[in-house]
């Protein structure tokens, strides 16, 4: 009877061996399919990056009379109008005053100055297109720059749930009409004054008696 349970025992033990082995192998192949799926969808972004700079790199040639400025950032510009005199740009925390007009690639207008209506923009601490983000830090007041945008500096993969597409380059022109400091962040920071407390002025000492003369 002993040797019988032993015998059950020892087959049971060896069955949940087994079983454990092969859910940890099971589970192997998901492991190495997520990472196979990541290094896939990392390929297809650069060749989506590349072939998006092909394109624009097309229309900056096929205009040599125009001047494009290539950015860290991986986008291009040129200016329509630009300012001589102004040497000041929007920073952190500015309010910036601004028209624009988005356009594909081909120059096919897809929201026009009048669609958007006067944009008012919070610099850095609003979400707007990436690229507008850093393009607007570029320009100083009443300048109209082109901008030229791949997809990754524009609205990406996901578009803009309206009239910009999965995966589309951009040609926004903007222009600055002005910037201002945010008066709230001012008012914030600004020093406390104080009131100056009147001088004390000490009694006068007393005369010392002379002690040579009574």
């Amino acid at each position: 009877m002993n040797n019988l349970k032993l015998s059950i025992y020892s087959l049971l033990f060896a069955a949940l061996l087994i079983s454990c082995k092969h859910h940890e192998e099971a589970r192997r192949p998901i492991s190495s399919a997520s990472g196979t799926f990541m290094k896939t969808s990392a390929d297809r972004n650069k060749k989506l990056v590349a072939s998006e700079e092909d394109v624009i790199k097309k229309i900056i040639k096929s205009n040599p009379k125009v001047k494009y400025y290539a950015t860290p950032k991986g986008y291009w510009f040129n200016y329509d109008e630009k300012s001589p005199t102004e040497t000041a740009a929007p920073r952190k925390g500015d309010i910036a005053y601004f028209n624009m007009e988005v356009k594909d690639l081909e120059g096919k207008i897809i929201y026009s100055e009048s669609d958007l209506g006067p944009q008012t923009y919070y610099v850095d601490k609003q979400d707007i297109m990436m690229g507008l983000r850093d393009g607007i830090k570029r320009m100083h007041k009443s300048e109209t720059i082109t901008f030229l945008f791949p997809s990754h500096m524009a609205y990406g993969y996901h578009g803009d749930n309206k009239k910009i597409g999965t995966n589309e380059p951009l040609m926004v022109t903007v222009t600055l009409r002005n910037f201002v400091p945010d008066p709230a962040a001012q008012t914030a920071v600004a020093p406390k004054t104080t009131t100056p407390k009147p001088a004390v002025s000490k009694p006068a000492a007393p005369a010392k008696k002379d002690t040579l003369t009574p």
